[in-house]
């Protein structure tokens, strides 16, 4: 889910695909009710949400690597991983060797988070 205009949606689609995932998009003009529908707090947001087979929501810039390993894991009590924001250097973010270690977030059912990784270079 993502705006029809957005660059960086783009090419981290572009990235989930060449990590061997397999992604349909749709277009919206306004993403808050999608964000409020996977319950999706605004602290843990980002421009674009993807929602899984398996109903687990990924907000915004997340490395594929770690989608694929929350995925490989039993999380019972998670609604999925977020990138709040868009972080320099994040897949979709990237502008030449610039770079902003940032979290990933495990999100909870009861609206909690926690980091599920630190990514701190490139």
């Amino acid at each position: 889910h993502k705006s029809p205009t957005c660059g960086c949606c783009k090419e981290w689609i572009k990235h989930a695909n060449s990590n061997g995932f397999t992604t349909t998009t749709q277009d919206h003009l306004s993403l808050d009710e999608i964000k409020e529908m996977y319950d999706i707090k605004p602290q843990y947001r980002s421009c674009h949400t993807t929602v899984s087979s398996e109903g687990y929501i990924f907000e915004g810039h997340i490395p594929a690597k770690y989608i694929t390993q929350f995925l490989s894991e039993d999380h019972p009590d998670a609604i999925g991983l977020s990138v709040p924001g868009m972080p320099l250097g994040s897949p979709g973010m990237e502008v030449g060797d610039r770079f902003m270690p940032y979290d990933v977030l495990i999100l909870f059912k009861d609206g909690t988070s926690k980091v599920y990784a630190e990514v701190l270079k490139k």
